[in-house]
């Protein structure tokens, strides 16, 4: 892209570089599908030089993505900038991709016309029946979703793809749809609320909290431990799982809640292990292969814990080796560009150890410790 179209193409002169994806309305994006078909048709029958047209997708890896720092806030997030990688149905390993683009293309067509939304896995199935020959799993389905955001340059929503959530929340927070019932979510049993998948529904919620800490954990087992001990009525709080690796939605309602309820600090509780560290910069930055979207998911998340100040709280026994998979997510998150100098150093001195903890490993001081050690920390500012 020339430099005057990457000029064009921003809203400000510093963002020159940014590219990102938009939420755009069925129409718009049916739209752009049939912009993509004509193009393809018009290479295909020039009576020139008839050719196979490639695919440009803006490139998703680590060369390609920066750090955006907010003009009006704290937030920072992962972007990616103009450059492309290819799709082409005449090299021999690009093949296969190039035809699940359109593929996937076809299908979101067929469902934005319907007025449906899908998960990632419905698609899967129904992809998997149509075209075994190119979806064999669900990896495929997921990275051709993301080259045709790439390509169109709008939203996974706006493609009428639903996120599959697995998060829950649960404390100071009452939710309320237009014209449904509201749901005070400090009277819930320790599960907490299910956080739907359809950001659209997630988007149109009225929040209402007198809460001033939000928490992140981890897992569900830590979420349903603080539930269980009703942390927010002793801390006013409103706490928040994805059971794992944070999932779109999770992030949404997060972010939301974070432009909601501006002045409330965010802090994260996670095992101290490379995967724990990777699961807090998702939330605070977003992530490289959603980089298009990432902007619209990042908060300022502080990392409460487990951290290497806490370790003299937990028994020798309770340590474990750093297994194989630690260390590749060690190398890739010292390899980034946006990992910042007190995380860096958290992570060399696990590498230096050779040890990871849980967070489960302060239950040797008591089932209830876990809360007081929350409040502790937060009291005394003791976060990154």
């Amino acid at each position: 892209m020339a430099e005057t179209d990457v000029a064009a193409a921003s809203l400000f002169g510093a963002d020159r570089r940014l590219c990102s994806a938009d939420v755009l309305s069925p129409p718009e994006v049916r739209a752009r599908i049939e912009v993509a078909v004509l193009n393809f048709l018009a290479a295909l029958s020039s009576p020139s030089s008839p050719s196979i047209s490639i695919l440009p997708l803006i490139a998703r890896k680590s060369a390609n993505c920066s750090l955006r720092s907010g003009l009006l806030s704290d937030v920072s997030s992962v972007y990616l900038s103009y450059a492309f990688c290819k799709r082409s149905l005449t090299r021999e390993n690009d093949a296969k991709s190039f035809v699940r683009v359109w593929k996937v293309m076809e299908m979101c067509y067929k469902i934005l016309g319907e007025g449906k939304l899908v998960t990632q896995r419905e698609l899967f199935y129904k992809l998997l029946s149509d075209s075994p020959k190119y979806f064999s799993c669900q990896r495929h389905v997921n990275q051709s979703i993301q080259d045709v955001v790439s390509l169109l340059r709008c939203t996974r929503q706006s493609l009428g793809i639903m996120a599959s959530s697995r998060g829950a929340l649960i404390g100071r927070l009452v939710l309320h749809e237009p014209e449904e019932e509201r749901i005070d979510c400090s009277i819930l049993g320790p599960s907490g609320h299910a956080i739907t998948g359809d950001l659209n529904e997630l988007g149109k919620l009225n929040l209402h909290s007198d809460a001033r800490y939000l928490i992140v954990v981890e897992k569900d087992a830590i979420f349903q431990r603080l539930a269980e001990d009703r942390l927010y009525n002793q801390l006013p709080c409103i706490i928040i799982t994805a059971k794992g690796y944070p999932d779109i939605a999770t992030r949404f309602i997060l972010h939301r809640l974070s432009q909601t309820f501006q002045n409330m600090p965010i802090f994260a509780l996670v095992d101290w292990n490379p995967a724990g560290l990777a699961i807090l910069c998702t939330y605070k930055y977003g992530s490289i292969s959603m980089g298009l979207e990432s902007y619209r998911y990042a908060c300022n998340v502080k990392w409460l814990g487990l951290r290497g100040d806490d370790l003299q709280l937990i028994p020798q026994s309770a340590f474990q080796e750093l297994k194989p998979r630690d260390l590749q997510i060690a190398k890739s998150l010292l390899s980034s560009k946006f990992l910042q100098e007190k995380h860096r150093a958290e992570l060399t001195l696990m590498l230096d150890t050779g040890k990871r903890a849980e967070i489960e490993a302060l239950y040797c001081h008591g089932f209830d410790f876990l809360g007081k050690y929350i409040a502790k920390k937060i009291v005394q500012g003791d976060y990154i």
